[in-house]
């Protein structure tokens, strides 16, 4: 199938993060992009700006009767996000149209590029944006497929230059959600972590870390694989022999940070791999997480002969994903950081790094859970994560794809975490409890729509009251 040769395509679930870039490609090729998604957001009002027909009804009347005409030719992207009972994916499906996920797809895409793959339970979106943006900002010729709108380009899709003489580099997350990763073939790897997660998908974490070995040996043999030191450990060196294998991460015995020195306006470092040593690094978002991230950006910057002062350069530009430790206000008496953390782990060194910047401050954090059986499968590890927060406010459990399941709601988590003071709350009342407890710094938390509160807060922390 000749991807740029197609008479059109239609999405179904177009507003995903991943989906979105997806379609915006074969919109920038020329090939004529439709799609389907639940409900109006931002990324599909961009989509729509840029020409994409869109509809929000899950009805056989509302698809392109041009589409429908034959199925030669035509190509159906869909995400596992999309219910079983999906009108539109059914018709489709009965009618005979070829239907792809968006990781066979996106393997199509990049299968003669050179590809740079970012995977990991947490830390694929900060991780994929720097390694773009340090090639992007350095003159090599990239295409990046990215999780989250880089601020830099305020997009999630970076386009390579066709024309160009160079080879073009690709950058894509490695998503091990529904074991999408299996489908790229890349020629140098990243994993961030490994840590238990999609267990509605593995069903336990030792079918996830085989996951991960897999994905593993389908990098290029000649190729490079960048692990941190903590994932490789979970997954067996043993099990990895014959692959080129390098580890970092804040205390790594091999590619590490030090001299660290933290602010809320970034943190600085020291870059050290081996003789390699890159002193004085400016990283302009804060976060010990993001450290080891640009860690492993670095390495494969310096992999594709990016120069040491090019990738000082690079990192002193970057300024961040939306929704990852993103500074949406501050001043002398307040600030306000938003950020996507939706495992344990991933709050858990959000918080970390919060506290450190501010250790003389009260730590007001609002969480939604994401997923029933996300928040049923780490309850104990979402208490303890949280509780390093001095007050704690839940919102209800965002379902996303699955149904309600009895007994799991997020005032499960309440008995468990030990900060101070800790309650459950609705949307509607929240800024009128912020009123009440005028917090000085507040951090909002979890991959749902708790990001349609971020502009409410954002304005009561301007205006000082709801």
């Amino acid at each position: 199938m000749n991807l740029k040769e197609l008479h059109s395509v239609y999405f179904l679930g177009i507003g995903g993060i991943g989906m979105s870039a997806i379609a915006r490609w074969f919109n920038y090729i020329g090939v004529p992009v439709f799609g389907y998604d639940k409900t109006p957001s931002p990324l599909t009002e961009s989509l729509s700006s840029e020409g994409i027909a869109i509809t929000y009804k899950d009805a056989i009347e509302e698809l392109p009767s041009d589409f429908l005409s034959t199925t030669e030719n035509r190509l159906v992207v869909w995400t596992p996000a999309i219910p079983k009972d999906s009108i539109l994916k059914n018709h489709l499906v009965q009618s005979g149209f070829v239907l792809k996920k968006r990781a066979e797809v996106l393997g199509m895409i990049t299968k003669n590029m050179v590809a740079v793959a970012v995977a990991g339970t947490h830390g694929k979106t900060t991780t994929s944006s720097l390694v773009a943006h340090l090639l992007k900002h350095s003159g090599k010729n990239i295409a990046a497929f990215l999780g989250g709108l880089t601020q830099n380009y305020q997009n999630n899709l970076i386009l390579h230059d066709e024309g160009s003489e160079e080879e073009p580099i690709v950058v894509v997350e490695a998503d091990e959600f529904d074991r999408s990763f299996l489908h790229l073939h890349p020629t140098i790897s990243i994993v961030t972590s490994a840590d238990a997660d999609h267990l509605d998908i593995y069903g336990d974490a030792s079918h996830l870390l085989e996951g991960f070995r897999s994905f593993i040996k389908l990098n290029d043999p000649a190729g490079k694989l960048f692990i941190h030191y903590k994932a490789l450990e979970k997954l067996d060196p043993s099990t990895l022999e014959g692959r080129s294998i390098q580890v970092y991460g804040l205390n790594s015995p091999g590619i590490r940070a030090t001299n660290i020195k933290e602010g809320i306006h970034g943190f600085q470092f020291d870059y050290v791999s081996g003789d390699t040593v890159i002193p004085a690094l400016l990283l302009p978002i804060p976060g010990f997480h993001n450290i080891e991230n640009a860690l492993a950006a670095i390495s494969v910057a310096l992999e594709v002969e990016v120069t040491p002062d090019q990738v000082r350069a690079g990192l002193a530009s970057y300024l961040g994903v939306k929704r990852r430790f993103e500074v949406v206000y501050q001043d002398e008496n307040k600030v306000f950081i938003d950020d996507y953390a939706h495992h344990p782990e991933e709050i858990r060194a959000f918080l970390q790094s919060v506290r450190a910047i501010y250790p003389q401050r009260k730590i007001t954090a609002i969480f939604q859970p994401h997923l029933f059986t996300r928040t049923r499968d780490f309850a104990s590890g979402f208490s303890e994560s949280l509780s390093l927060a001095d007050e704690v406010i839940l919102l209800d459990i965002y379902p996303a794809r699955e149904l309600p399941i009895p007994g799991v709601v997020s005032e499960m988590l309440l008995d468990e975490i030990t900060s101070p003071t800790k309650s459950l709350r609705s949307k509607a009342e929240l800024l009128g409890y912020l009123d009440q407890i005028n917090p000085e710094v507040l951090v909002t938390i979890g991959a749902g729509d708790i990001d349609r509160l971020v502009t409410p807060i954002s304005k009561w922390m301007h205006d000082g009251k709801s």
